[in-house]
């Protein structure tokens, strides 16, 4: 005689998922490696904000990215606890929660360098409030699509409803494509900024600098590559999830399909997760990409000489209504002149 489920749940997985059947020889070792490499990350980017913390020079997204180590810290106790006791399904619930949310704030961090980039070197254009608004429209919608996630995966585990199911497989597409469209918008976005700012004027071989405006520290160059670096490899990690979720299910009770090996789980989530987050920090984001304090006011990242030294990383959302008609006394002409010399140093390093 057959055992039934608990009525009501949770329930087991009924179809293959990326990752597999837990297995305590493969999982734990392999999630405890990984554990220790986020601990170092959260705090090394703990660490970079205190110390310019302490320098007057606040960079607040080294604290997202030690938040997201930190979610990815309690990622990995899960699946190594759900793995040790496989038969609590709260725990694998728990587990899949904080997988399928965490790599988010890495999609943010990126799209708001890339957007720094852009009102950098197109200030015109990207301070324009419609402009703003998309951005935040697409970070409310990042939210939105997530929670619609979360809730379907918690349903799931709680039903055998085929229907609810259908429709929970629904939305997971729809939050799986969308997530792999966010990972990669980055890219266009930095170069098409990068390719505008490059365009000569005719008869000219100046490059058009008049209207750009200085962002952290660094060449220009490096700033982009790094954008470019973090965007491909998570792209190329949220495409492959997408991929894999828009073939047909299916069920446990046949062979496990190669594309949902461990290895291809722990390398499109863990692994790319990792490399992106030391990228970060080798790479010094928190120096290249810090913009001044009260940018989000000014909407500028420009900065009058009785203000320098106020500096903060704003996550600058707002500024005055007209900025194409800036006041020529705001700044002396030989500081506008310093500032499109810094830019064309930055093209040549």
């Amino acid at each position: 005689m057959t055992s039934r489920p608990p009525s009501g749940g949770p329930y087991p997985p009924q179809v293959w998922q990326l990752g597999g059947a837990p297995s305590k020889s493969v999982d734990i070792p392999v999630t405890a490696v990984f554990l220790a490499l986020f601990i170092g990350g959260a705090a090394t980017h703990m660490t970079i904000f205190q110390l310019n913390k302490r320098r007057g020079h606040k960079f607040v997204l080294s604290l997202l990215l030690f938040g997201f180590c930190m979610a990815r810290i309690v990622t990995s106790t899960l699946r190594i606890s759900s793995t040790a006791l496989p038969r609590n399904l709260n725990l694998a619930i728990a587990s899949s929660i904080f997988t399928a949310a965490g790599t988010l704030l890495l999609f943010v961090v990126n799209l708001l360098f890339a957007q720094r980039i852009l009102r950098s070197l197109h200030p015109s254009f990207g301070w324009r409030r419609p402009v703003s608004w998309a951005f935040k429209a697409l970070y409310m919608l990042i939210v939105a699509t997530i929670i619609m996630v979360i809730t379907v995966v918690v349903q799931g585990f709680f039903t055998l409803d085929p229907e609810t199911r259908s429709i929970g497989r629904s939305i997971q597409l729809y939050g799986s494509t969308f997530f792999a469209v966010a990972s990669f918008l980055p890219i266009p976005i930095t170069l098409a900024a990068l390719a505008a700012h490059r365009f000569r004027r005719p008869g000219t071989d100046k490059l058009d600098t008049h209207h750009t405006e200085p962002l952290g520290a660094g060449p220009l160059r490096t700033k982009a590559a790094l954008v470019l670096t973090a965007s491909l490899l998570l792209s190329v990690a949220a495409t492959y999830r997408c991929a894999v979720g828009w073939f047909d299910p299916v069920p446990r009770t046949q062979p496990m399909p190669d594309r949902f090996s461990k290895a291809a789980f722990y390398v499109v989530n863990f692994g790319v997760e990792v490399l992106v987050v030391y990228l970060y920090a080798l790479g010094r984001v928190d120096r290249r990409f810090w913009v001044p304090n009260g940018s989000s006011k000014r909407r500028t990242y420009i900065v009058v000489e009785e203000e320098e030294g106020k500096g903060e990383a704003g996550d600058e959302e707002k500024r005055d209504s007209v900025h194409t008609s800036r006041p020529a006394t705001a700044r002396s002409e030989g500081s506008r002149a310093r500032d499109v010399d810094e830019v064309k140093a930055e093209w040549e390093v």
